[in-house]
């Protein structure tokens, strides 16, 4: 098998279908392993959701919430934890990372088989479980999301993207339906028992994943450094901005659905638990339609195209299942097939798979390796905290005002959601750009100096014409992103009072380990930026780097040596 990253794969790739990342053997036995654990996991999600609806005292005016706030709780450990955990899958082996993560979920759920078994299970001891599941899931979710990166070529992650929707949401297709047949044979119990048993063909696979860190020629990250340099890089980035937009203004209200099926299921439109099973499996039907429609949909509509046919349509779903109640149904055995909501749930399905692998996409392909698990999980915190907070909301609402209200109300907020579109709209960025340009030279030093020795104040001396002053302050706003999205903490750009030619462009970053990690992640695209900006230079020679390097108080007892100037030896920022 050739190498995913060889040039003879990657040409390959560009002439390559929907399925092609499976000719790589371990993404192809990964990838039947996890659509296995997805098919558990939505077996558990029937048992958790319809075992709610029995433990719930249905007179009490909390009930509606406390049914939403499974999938509150299902979610609501993304959202605390998938920060953290992306900066672990940028630092740590990322193969070790999943192991531990599908190990502890395999015990959580096998402890809740076992307490549903004996009679002991509670509203509270549910919802705790689900809780731990759910924390489980985001400690591996950006590493799981990052090894694709290692698996396939950078031109064939779109298909790996949409072959990872296709096995969540096929086994969105399968697993209900199992579950619902399940739960209603042999009760909630057995469908946690199917649940825990389904973490360990994943555990097996992961297991024989002869993993390779990448190499790194700058000092590796410290946790928390990692975490904050996630961060800035994503409040620095445009794109992922906008991903972040789009995904809160469609996940928030979208969750409606999610959070109060059961119920209408249940209540509305009177179905046991199978049926509410079917309901879900036809939602995962639509969801794999929607994985082979998409490519052509995106190809002829863009992606912010693909935004606002998925969120109209999501909308128009919403407002059916809250409002038609008297439909014609099939029937099959003691199953009731509602066929409106079977047709709505379908429909769902396609505009959530659409959105997910739009958005997941873009956020893996608009930002660099170095960071791209930690953007990962600040796209994977908001998308999974829109879905707790709007499920709890949700639930609080329906409560308060009933059901059709509530689903109106979504129904509505989808649509308002995309007056935002003009101003954050999802940007295709091209491999190329990501690429690392190794345009900086390493710095000259005079003496030893320590990674964690700093704060490190760079600044670079240009000469500007005076006619030139506006348009090159304005150049240089692109390359202060650069800087913040690289490592710096502080960026200012200050002229001379004295020569208004002079210039001085002054950044600090934490430390002289950081620095070095800067060097390294300067793409080609931010390149292009800072070489615009240095083409007003009028010196003689290339613009003037100095380095200067402080040891706090109490940190370091012995102040480092301070840099030689660098002056004409080439090395520019």
């Amino acid at each position: 098998m050739a190498e995913p990253g060889s040039q003879a794969e990657a040409n390959a790739a560009s002439e390559a279908g929907a399925f092609s990342p499976l000719r790589y053997s371990l993404f192809r036995w990964l990838w039947i392993a996890a659509l296995a654990s997805n098919i558990g996991t939505w077996v558990h999600e029937v048992g958790a959701g319809w075992m709610m609806t029995e433990l719930a005292d249905p007179a009490s005016s909390r009930y509606k919430l406390m049914i939403a706030l499974v999938q509150a709780f299902t979610a609501l450990p993304t959202f605390l934890l998938a920060v953290p955990a992306g900066a672990l899958a940028d630092v740590v082996d990322r193969r070790k990372l999943m192991i531990w993560g599908q190990a502890a979920m395999l015990v959580a759920a096998g402890a809740l088989a076992l307490a549903a078994f004996g009679g002991h299970v509670t509203p509270g001891l549910l919802l705790v479980v689900t809780f731990t599941l759910g924390a489980g899931a985001a400690m591996i979710n950006p590493a799981w999301q990052t090894a694709m990166t290692d698996l396939v070529p950078r031109s064939e992650l779109p298909q790996a993207s949409a072959l990872n929707s296709i096995s969540i949401n096929l086994s969105r297709a399968i697993g209900p339906a199992i579950g619902g047949v399940v739960v209603a044979q042999f009760g909630p119990a057995a469908a946690f028992a199917l649940n825990a048993l389904s973490f360990v063909t994943i555990i097996v696979v992961l297991a024989s994943w002869k993993y390779q860190p990448p190499h790194r020629a700058a000092p590796g990250e410290r946790f928390l450094g990692a975490v904050k340099a996630g961060v800035r890089y994503v409040r620095h980035s445009a794109t992922m901005r906008a991903v972040l937009v789009r995904t809160c203004s469609f996940v928030i209200f979208a969750s409606a659905l999610w959070a109060l099926m059961p119920i209408i299921a249940r209540e509305e439109l009177k179905l046991g638990a199978a049926g509410y099973g079917v309901l879900l499996a036809f939602m995962g039907a639509g969801a794999v339609t929607g994985a082979f429609v998409l490519p052509g949909l995106r190809r002829k509509l863009g992606l912010n195209g693909v935004v606002v046919s998925a969120s109209v349509m999501y909308a128009c779903v919403l407002m059916v299942m809250a409002l038609v109640r008297k439909q014609p149904t099939l029937h099959a055995g003691t199953l009731t097939f509602p066929i409106v909501a079977i047709a709505g749930m379908f429909a769902a399905g396609m505009c959530w798979l659409a959105m997910v692998t739009t958005l997941n996409s873009s956020a893996q392909t608009s930002t660099p390796s170095w960071v791209r698990a930690r953007a990962l999980a600040c796209y994977l915190a908001l998308f999974f905290g829109s879905m707790a907070m709007g499920s709890m909301l949700w639930g609080w609402l329906a409560g308060h005002v009933g059901t059709v209200t509530t689903l109106l109300i979504a129904a509505g907020g989808l649509v308002v959601g995309l007056v935002s579109l003009p101003l954050y709209k999802l940007q295709a960025v091209s491999g190329e750009e990501l690429d690392k340009s190794k345009s900086w030279a390493d710095p000259i030093v005079s003496g030893e100096i320590s990674h964690d020795d700093g704060p490190v104040v760079i600044t670079i001396e240009y000469v500007i014409d005076v006619g030139d002053a506006d348009v090159f302050r304005e150049a240089m706003q692109p390359v202060a992103n650069t800087r913040y999205r690289d490592g710096a903490m502080t960026w200012v750009l200050s002229r001379d009072t004295e020569e208004p030619t002079k210039w001085l462009e002054i950044f600090i970053v934490e430390s002289w380990g950081e620095h070095l990690r800067q060097h390294e992640r300067v793409t080609v695209a931010d390149k292009r930026v800072q070489d615009t900006a240095k083409a007003f230079h009028k010196g003689i020679s290339k613009p003037v780097v100095r380095h200067f390097i402080a040891s706090p108080t109490g940190v370091n007892q012995r102040q480092p040596a301070v840099p030689e100037p660098a002056h004409d030896d080439g090395h520019t920022h």
